[in-house]
């Protein structure tokens, strides 16, 4: 089964430049091929698709397609005046050599993983996001320096995908670039890991919203924090502004952004990251592994699913998201399905029955209207690490006011009362917070007569 289309109506190319013009295609082994997913990414890099192209056949060792079908793709990029090939495989520099042998000349043939990374490029507004853009076009790059040696001295063209000439130095610095910014992308998780533990031991409890792209995390993240950026990084989401507009696209965001939530009691830091995507091979994902941090290192994970997606597309989605959380996360993580005003009558609660195993007591919301996030505040708090009771009855002194201002900062207190020159304070809070109230409570003199 193949088939491509594309062709422009009376030739008209349109009014996007050229040289953002793609041809999208992909192989399968079976089935039908599916390019949704790829005509977005296309789309979020800046690529105008022009046209597609499938094939259902095994891998040809030479050309990734048959033949005939990287022929009949020669053909569409001509008729669209394609300046980009987008393959939704992973296709090896041989392969990438051989195809772009059999187009126009100046079409550049772009596989999966590096049109993510070009997006990642676009996306890197913060050095820690540069860094782990760059270490990943450094691992994408790195098995496939030797190959591209050969095809450049093999071709006579040294500046064959316009990386200039490749000689046995060429492995050597790209495995000390990947050092130096291993180095100092551990630098920079430690100094966030001392920042997370000071907001615990100030009292804050830290959830982190996970998700596929598109799932409306940071549409979700607005309606449960409050305005303040807490974050000491800046390392702020473009569509958290107030004024702006939540878009629907692929990696609208790529670094972290942390803000205060809204919560009836407790005090919840709410971390939003870059959304997880479709068959990400392992060295693209250990690129961003401080940036998953925020989410691996966290007390409660709110795992963001796209409700008005197929039963199939939301299991396979979510099965691949736990596969991710719990090979290193060890809080819990409590399901929510977003997007349920685009849902019919009767079509949440078929999905709850028929992802009931993979998605036990989902929080049904709707981040676009605010709908079932009343729900989602009191399943956090539900959800969250136990707080501890205490009460204390303290002299009345400043020391002691001082007390009692900073229990109030950093728990929830029930009852404050006052008489014969105490207070009594019944509060809730993080047992570290208890110990630590506890502790400056001894030794509180009372207040000097005057």
């Amino acid at each position: 089964m193949t088939g491509s289309k594309g062709q422009p109506t009376d030739g008209d190319t349109g009014s996007v430049p050229r040289e953002r013009r793609a041809v999208v295609a992909k192989r399968v082994e079976s089935g039908s091929a599916e390019l949704s997913e790829i005509t977005q990414l296309a789309a979020a890099a800046g690529y105008d698709v022009v046209g597609e192209l499938t094939q259902t056949r095994t891998e040809d060792a030479a050309f990734m397609f048959g033949k005939g079908k990287v022929a009949e793709l020669r053909d569409l990029v001509r008729r669209t005046d394609a300046t980009a090939v987008v393959i939704d495989n992973d296709v090896g520099p041989y392969q990438t050599f051989n195809i772009g042998g059999e187009l126009p000349e100046g079409v550049e043939v772009i596989d999966r993983f590096a049109l993510i990374l070009e997006i990642f490029g676009q996306r890197a507004n913060t050095r820690k996001a540069q860094l782990q853009v760059e270490l990943a076009g450094l691992r994408y790059e790195l098995p496939r320096a030797e190959a591209k040696a050969s095809l450049a001295k093999r071709d006579e063209r040294p500046g064959f995908m316009g990386l200039g000439e490749y000689d046995e130095s060429v492995e050597r610095d790209i495995k000390r670039q990947i050092s130096e910014i291993q180095d100092e992308l551990e630098s920079i998780a430690a100094k966030e890991e001392a920042r997370r533990e000071q907001r615990r031991d100030s009292g804050f409890d830290l959830v982190a919203l996970a998700g596929y792209t598109n799932a409306g995390k940071s549409t979700l993240m607005r309606q449960l924090a409050a305005e303040i950026d807490v974050d000491e990084n800046a390392e702020r989401h473009p569509d958290l502004d107030t004024t702006a507009e939540s878009q629907d696209m692929l990696f609208t965001t790529l670094g972290t952004t942390t803000r205060r939530a809204e919560m009836e009691k407790r005090d919840v830091l709410l971390t939003d990251t870059v959304g997880f995507i479709a068959d990400l091979p392992h060295w693209l994902v250990e690129s961003f592994e401080s940036t998953l941090d925020s989410v691996y290192r966290a007390d409660l994970v709110l795992l963001v699913v796209d409700a008005s997606e197929p039963v199939e597309e939301m299991r396979e989605k979510l099965v691949t998201s736990h596969d991710t959380l719990y090979e290193r996360n060890e809080a819990p993580i409590v399901t929510v399905f977003n997007k349920v005003d685009r849902l019919a009558p009767g079509e949440l609660a078929d999905k709850r029955a028929a992802l009931s195993g993979v998605a036990p007591e989902p929080v049904a919301v709707s981040a676009k209207t605010g709908a079932g996030v009343a729900e989602l505040r009191d399943r956090v708090e539900a959800e969250l690490p136990d707080w501890e009771r205490e009460r204390l009855v303290l002299p009345l002194s400043d020391d002691a006011m001082s007390l009692v201002s900073w229990i109030h900062d950093h728990g929830h207190v029930e009852e404050e009362t006052y008489a014969d020159d105490q207070v009594a304070l019944d509060f809730e809070a993080k047992p570290s917070i208890v110990a630590r109230a506890r502790s400056k409570a001894t030794g509180l003199a009372p207040a000097e007569s005057t």
